[in-house]
């Protein structure tokens, strides 16, 4: 089945009027965890750099227990699975015809994503556990049901994708609690994998289709053996460093990564993209694709830290995946144009530059490593806190056309 982009035009007929203003946060699973999942990075990343400024972490359970634990985990696992819940609960409406949710099933899981962010941080860490676990399997739950009743076969690989993604954040805490951290964060590492599993499947449906939809002749070119290579690869490298296996055998795989997405971006045509800015964004953060495989094939060699190389996929390709989607399909589903405004802009190019500060800046000056990162995380609370407050009307309110949604 065709991946469709939302209808973004409407013409109302003589005599209607746009109807009355009503709270509609709950009408599609984009409304509230797109506005949380932002006004929670600005938060979550406000926090961290207090911590990092020698601020006492306070709190129950994982920020004292933990505070480099907590701040990946929620990244991952708090910010990042909210933007996935609200854009999976609403693309298989796209994709299926059905309707995923009633306003009162969406309520439950924000309020489920919710509880667990203030456990998280409050404790007690069992109920903690229990119920930041229990979000992503509810979610493929909700996607399964409305799969198997459409019969969209093509996508039921999400399901096992969204409790692969759960199973690590149960094994996550039950790691934490159990004294191994560093076990903990090899789950965090395998996380962030499903995640970049996720943006490369969806990217390369939607990505060239964009392209042609917004530049009238352009041509993409696909080639069989990187599609059918791109997603197992992605998926055996990132999780072969996960485990920790010998430079032996992450680096190849890293490199093979790297070379399978680069194609990919060629075969796009990614270098002559020039523009609009909402389209741009989108191959922006692809490009960070094979970035992060050749940082990562370097890093399993000693040539290049750790972090630098997961930081290329967690900021770079996570984060400037999320906000080029919240803002096209924020748009598209409130029946605004899909033209980037300046709030958008700016929002694009903050997430860019914090990007490159956090990835590059360490690379190039090691020295000022502190910097770099306090750099970077000014410029994604901005960019976050731009797009909730650029979009917090738009996700409450009605859409501007009076289509539902």
């Amino acid at each position: 089945m065709k991946t469709v982009e939302p209808r973004t035009t409407f013409i109302p007929p003589p005599g209607r009027h746009r109807p009355a203003q009503r709270f509609a946060l709950l009408n599609l699973g984009f409304r509230p965890f797109y506005l949380a999942g932002a006004g929670f990075a600005a938060l979550a990343l406000t926090v961290w750099l207090m911590v990092l400024a020698g601020v006492p972490a306070k709190g129950g359970y994982l920020l004292a227990l933990d505070p480099i634990g907590w701040h990946a985990h929620e990244m991952v696992f708090g910010f990042a699975a909210a933007i996935v819940a609200g854009f999976l609960l609403t693309a298989v409406r796209a994709w299926t015809g059905m309707a995923t949710t009633s306003p009162r099933t969406l309520a439950v899981l924000a309020l489920l994503w919710l509880c667990a962010r203030v456990l998280v941080w409050s404790g007690p860490a069992v109920p903690a556990a229990i119920v930041d676990s229990a979000f992503l399997p509810a979610v493929a739950i909700v996607v399964l049901r409305v799969l198997s009743k459409a019969g969209n076969r093509r996508n039921y690989f999400l399901v096992p994708v969204l409790l692969t993604f759960g199973a690590l954040d149960a094994a996550f805490h039950a790691l934490i609690q159990s004294g191994r951290p560093d076990l903990a964060l090899r789950c965090l590492y395998a996380a962030a994998g499903v995640v970049v599993l996720l943006v490369s499947v969806i990217g390369a449906r939607v990505i060239p289709m964009f392209t042609s939809n917004a530049i009238p002749g352009f041509v993409t070119r696909r080639w069989q053996p990187v599609e059918a290579s791109a997603a197992p690869l992605t998926l055996v490298a990132l999780f072969a460093d996960a485990a920790a296996l010998p430079a032996a055998v992450v680096a190849p795989l890293a490199f093979a990564a790297c070379a399978v997405h680069a194609a990919r971006l060629i075969g796009w045509r990614s270098y002559k993209v020039r523009g609009p800015a909402i389209l741009l964004i989108l191959h922006g953060a692809y490009a960070w694709l094979p970035v992060g495989f050749a940082l990562l094939g370097l890093s399993a060699l000693g040539l290049v830290t750790h972090s630098v190389a997961m930081h290329a996929f967690t900021t770079g390709v996570i984060g400037g995946a999320i906000i080029a989607m919240i803002t096209r399909t924020a748009r598209g589903h409130t029946g605004r144009p899909l033209v980037a405004d300046t709030r958008d802009i700016a929002s694009y190019a903050l997430v860019t530059l914090g990007s490159v500060l956090r990835i590059i800046g360490p690379l190039v000056a090691p020295g000022h490593y502190q910097t770099w990162i306090w750099g970077a995380g000014a410029c994604w609370i901005a960019a976050f806190a731009i797009y909730a407050g650029a979009y917090a009307l738009p996700l409450m309110r009605p859409r501007e056309d009076g289509m539902p949604g």
